[in-house]
């Protein structure tokens, strides 16, 4: 990859982008809060060549929920499994969604 690809893929918000140390900073966290985030498997960061933790965009707005749950007195593990359920339900509910107007159509008197 060039660096003019890896440029082009800022944008990218599965892109990883960000050292441990960065996301940190930017979620005003400790690493140690990031590394017991992907301990409760709530985000799995990228490993760089020599092993370091990577991290998204969308990996810290993820993080950033939980670091807001816990905030306000969730313990870590059960803000991680709350995320988890809340994303599970959204996609039922999508899924749900589907099936639904797969079936109104397929009941639509033909014209």
């Amino acid at each position: 990859m060039t660096a003019d690809d890896s440029f082009g893929r800022l944008d990218d918000d599965d892109y990883p982008a960000y050292t441990m140390g960065r996301a940190a900073e930017m979620l005003g966290t400790t690493q140690s809060f990031l590394r017991a985030v992907g301990e409760a498997r709530l985000i799995t960061p990228l490993r760089s060549a020599g092993g370091h933790r990577r991290y998204s965009r969308y990996q810290l707005r993820i993080a950033a929920r939980a670091r807001e749950l816990v905030d306000h007195g969730t313990p870590i593990e059960a803000a991680c499994r709350i995320i988890i359920l809340e994303d599970q339900l959204e996609e039922a509910q999508r899924t749900n969604a589907e099936h639904r107007r797969a079936a109104e159509a397929s009941k639509a008197p033909a014209a």
